[in-house]
């Protein structure tokens, strides 16, 4: 039964020459509540209003204590005293962010050099408790470790999920934690050991991390000198592999797929390069000790891609840009995301090698901001379920919710043909970008696995929650408004 049988006494019957027939559109929910099956254009649509609800509910200053010994918050007290000159030498920021696979744990890590773990559900609940600040009290935070160097990346191990690892761009050694230790030093280092030339002290550093799913002593890092590389750490604490490529740029992201086959890398001259490492078997490339047993599988330059797109070249000089993060859509295993320094964000569709997706801010200048684009990486997350993608403004506080469907009903999809000259923006469907105002600058984003909570780093260090609004019952109890 595909309607209510109500619907026969709630049309008025017509007779006559004038009559015409009536088609009647269905009730959503009474269809879902017979049939029991929910389509997958009405989750979407459902989704849709969801995204309408999130806001910015609170924003958590990075104020620890002893703060004499906390190189973030002392970064932070010379540039609030000096907003006027700002000093390039102080590093602030949060540069990466992530949660552990069930959202117990958040981490974060700073331009200055801390590495701090805390409890999700207290961050959570303190919002609707009486206010006071998390990060006032050091005991409440899981791991608060003070380093000498500045953080670029953090990763939590999917197969010990007590484990925790960082990089840093000023050095080339990758740091792993226990959080059941209570200890400042890392459980483990290890090291890009010396190589066949040298390089720059520039080029040494490290700059992003990926883990092998289905080992947990895999781990894979990229290079400052354009190169990734693979750790078995069975074996050594010196890398067992070394994937080049013919562009020396330093990369700036790499991604892993799901099933640990293909590694993606972006650098700083705007091209995505892939490496496939099975190198003709399985886990070849954990194997093997040769240099080129994982050849450079293909390279794509993404200004070149976003030419093809007509409407866009017309409206907009292209030029290479920088790449500052990619991502694979959690909810549709074929879209890469990629986020420019400019502002821009897309998605390269890996069975086609075609961009489907692209949203383009409007510059700052539009707005009357004179202020240069903030030279500060920023990481960009997808929310886990219909292929949205969460992205700070790179003019403005706030945070994008883009809308990448892999459909024409997204408000991003650009319509390819083989034509070359065929491509157009279109934008025909139900879906809709968000913008989310917020307090500061935003950096890195991560999204919370299970209840879609959203924690952005700031360029002034705070965690800011952006989340679902909820109000007060007469019980006193929250619960989401509609």
């Amino acid at each position: 039964m595909r309607y209510p049988l109500m619907q026969r006494f709630t049309i008025p019957v017509s007779s006559g020459e004038n009559s015409r027939s009536f088609c009647w559109p269905g009730w959503k929910r009474s269809t879902l509540e017979l049939d029991g099956r929910i389509s997958s254009n009405f989750r979407r649509e459902s989704y849709q209003l969801l995204l309408d609800l999130y806001s910015e509910v609170r924003s958590f200053g990075h104020n620890y204590f002893p703060r004499p010994d906390c190189p973030t918050h002392a970064a932070g007290v010379i540039g609030a005293a000096n907003q006027n000159r700002p000093n390039p030498f102080i590093r602030e920021g949060i540069s990466g962010l992530e949660f552990d696979s069930k959202g117990i744990y958040v981490a974060s890590v700073t331009k200055s050099g801390c590495l701090t773990v805390l409890d999700f559900e207290t961050l959570y609940c303190s919002v609707y408790g009486p206010y006071s600040s998390l990060c006032e009290d050091k005991t409440k935070c899981v791991l608060h470790i003070c380093t000498s160097r500045p953080l670029d990346a953090v990763r939590w191990n999917p197969a010990n999920q007590d484990e925790i690892c960082c990089v840093s761009r000023s050095n080339n050694m990758v740091h792993l934690y226990d959080i059941g230790y209570v200890s400042t030093d890392p459980i483990e280092v290890l090291e890009k050991g010396k190589l066949k030339f040298s390089l720059p002290e520039a080029f040494n550093g490290l700059s992003d991390i990926a883990f092998a799913s289905a080992d947990k002593s895999r781990l894979l890092a990229s290079g400052l000198d354009g190169a990734i590389y693979i750790w078995d750490r069975r074996l050594s604490n010196l890398p067992c592999q070394r994937l080049n490529s013919s562009f020396q740029s330093p990369l700036n992201s790499i991604e892993l797929d799901i099933e640990d086959r293909i590694i993606f890398g972006a650098n700083q001259q705007g091209i995505i390069c892939a490496w496939d490492l099975r190198g003709g078997r399985s886990s070849f490339a954990f194997q093997s000790h040769k240099e080129d047993c994982c050849p450079l599988l293909t390279s794509l330059k993404v200004s070149s891609m976003l030419e093809k797109i007509s409407a866009l070249k017309e409206q907009s000089n292209i030029l290479p840009k920088e790449i500052h993060s990619i991502k694979l859509d959690p909810s549709c295993s074929y879209q890469l995301a990629f986020h420019l320094d400019d502002g821009w964000s897309g998605v390269l569709n890996l069975n086609n090698l075609n961009v489907t997706h692209v949203h383009c801010p409007p510059p700052p200048w539009l707005d009357g901001i004179d202020k240069p684009v903030a030279p500060c990486l920023r990481r960009p997350t997808w929310l886990d379920s219909n292929s949205v993608y969460a992205v700070g403004s790179s003019s403005v506080n706030g945070v994008y919710l883009l809308d990448f469907f892999p459909d024409g009903s997204s408000a991003c999809n650009v319509d390819n043909s083989d034509a070359p000259n065929s491509v157009s923006v279109v934008s025909k469907g139900v879906g809709r970008n968000r913008f989310i105002p917020v307090s500061d600058t935003v950096l890195a984003c991560a999204v919370h696995p299970q209840n879609g909570t959203i924690i952005a780093g700031s360029k002034q260090s705070s965690l800011l929650m952006i989340s679902r609004t909820h109000q007060t019952n007469d019980e006193g109890q929250p619960h989401e408004s509609c």
